[in-house]
């Protein structure tokens, strides 16, 4: 009894949270940001400082219902509300429904005359006012360097920055300040980072011509965090970061089957086809019949009501549709019903953080029941074998933590029954190789399973043809083991 009461003592008197409502941030944050106190925000221009800090302020208005003041010394009101426009944030609607305050102060270097008596009284009853007036639970300061720009006086800059962030945590809002990194130092005055509870580094990084964004959480005073670095994406709908810690093995499996879409591999898997949830992949050189083998697998699983996401790494969703229609499979009625989504993109148009990051944004958002990868062998372009196995690694285990069942296709150069191109067989659970053997002139297509976890398998080399009707085994003897 003593023991529990010890420990409710402690929840209490832990560090209360502030949810960002950022897509992964709370994740690695473990809740969100620390509640009443200041976080400081760092990095060089362009990495999305402000960005990150309207969207704290958006999603406390519209998602925890906490007014929002957002204070900036470098962009105007009337400019904030149409650059975010665009991302689709209304900014003005939440101003008017008087759920965020916008308030814009100009500083101009050459009005400034530096005393030894500088501070920022005035600056302090700006924000303590609007804070009173909509009751503000969160406040953004948009950035340290406008408003000390005029000032050299390093030991009033101290002081002063001491004063501000004591400021903030006395008034119990949970506020960000942005600021410009250091050339030496984190940040450019070498202090906030000290009397900061929170600090979180941005980054813009440019590999190989590859631009990629990333978020480092420095310290969190008082809370376990995520100490990696993480890549995030900006697109028209916000910010999404990858959270990378909290992947892990402790996902949960079922015991369901779903069919492959053709009744031979059926029967080579038990009669029953994959497990849900399961990862399989589908490896043999150019002309094996890959894709059709993935496309009986849409095919099915649409006709039973199930939503499929594919991303399409080689060819257009026109030119697949088209292609799989002159073997009996109709994938468009199903792309015409909401049930099948293509996502087709080079895999030289980003970097594989960026893909994986884009890749996890629209499963979260289209939610399917089965994802298809056609094929991963091309992102080898974007990036060293190792690393394009990291990606698969987490991508495999973020679909497994939600039981989706994912199918990948694999370019083979060699055929082998040791490892794929890629090196992910034993991250696999179900491994089908296809194989084109040269027989009395002819290339007979051929597949048999490496393997497939915890389930009985046929280990035959089963012969098959791609008719005008789709796949057909050409003869019985799949079910031999």
């Amino acid at each position: 009894m003593e023991d529990s009461t010890t420990e409710a003592l402690l929840r209490e008197k832990s560090l209360l949270k502030c949810p960002t409502g950022i897509a992964g941030l709370d994740e690695i944050t473990f809740g969100g940001l620390p509640k009443g106190r200041p976080t400081l925000m760092c990095g060089n221009a362009g990495c999305g400082k402000t960005l990150f800090s309207m969207e704290f302020i958006v999603n406390g208005a519209k998602k925890y219902n906490e007014p929002g003041l957002y204070l900036s010394f470098e962009e105007r009101s009337e400019d904030l509300i149409t650059n975010f426009n665009s991302l689709g944030f209304n900014l003005q609607e939440l101003v008017d429904s008087n759920m965020i305050t916008l308030e814009y102060v100009h500083i101009e270097r050459s009005e400034i005359e530096e005393t030894g008596e500088y501070d920022l009284d005035g600056l302090f009853i700006l924000i303590g006012n609007a804070i009173d007036t909509i009751g503000a639970k969160r406040v953004v300061l948009d950035t340290l360097e406008a408003l000390f720009s005029g000032f050299s006086n390093e030991g009033i800059l101290r002081a002063e920055l001491r004063r501000l962030f004591r400021f903030l945590k006395d008034k119990g809002v949970t506020a960000i300040i942005t600021g410009e990194r250091g050339e030496r130092n984190m940040t450019k005055y070498g202090l906030e980072e000290y009397v900061a509870d929170c600090v979180i580094m941005l980054d813009h990084r440019v590999n190989d011509q590859i631009a990629t964004r990333r978020l480092k959480i420095i310290k969190y005073r008082g809370s376990k965090h995520g100490s990696n670095e993480v890549p995030f994406l900006i697109d028209n709908k916000g910010i999404s970061v990858l959270p990378i810690t909290s992947l892990g093995l402790d996902y949960e499996v079922v015991s369901e089957r779903i069919s492959t879409g053709i009744a031979g591999f059926d029967r080579m898997l038990g009669e029953k086809g994959y497990y849900v949830g399961s990862s399989v992949l589908v490896s043999g050189s150019a002309g094996t019949g890959k894709t059709s083998i993935a496309s009986h697998f849409v095919n099915s699983c649409c006709a039973q009501g199930k939503k499929c996401l594919y991303f399409a790494f080689e060819e257009s969703p026109h030119q697949i549709t088209r292609n799989l229609k002159n073997i009996g499979i109709d994938l468009k009625k199903w792309a015409d019903k909401g049930l099948l989504k293509f996502s087709a993109t080079r895999p030289s148009h980003t970097g594989l953080e960026m893909h994986l990051v884009s890749m996890h944004t629209q499963i979260n958002e289209y939610m399917p029941d089965v994802v298809i990868i056609d094929c991963v062998t091309n992102l080898i372009g974007t990036g060293m074998i190792l690393d394009v196995k990291a990606m698969m690694t987490r991508l495999l285990d973020f679909v497994k933590m939600r039981k989706i069942t994912v199918l990948m296709s694999e370019l083979s150069v060699v055929s082998t029954i040791n490892d794929t191109e890629i090196g992910i067989s034993s991250l696999t659970d179900t491994w089908i190789r296809l194989i084109n053997v040269e027989k009395n002139h002819e290339l007979i297509r051929t597949v048999n399973i490496i393997k497939s976890r915890g389930m009985k398998h046929s280990n035959s080399i089963t012969e098959f043809m791609i008719t005008d009707k789709g796949i057909e085994l050409m003869e019985d003897n799949s079910t031999k083991n």
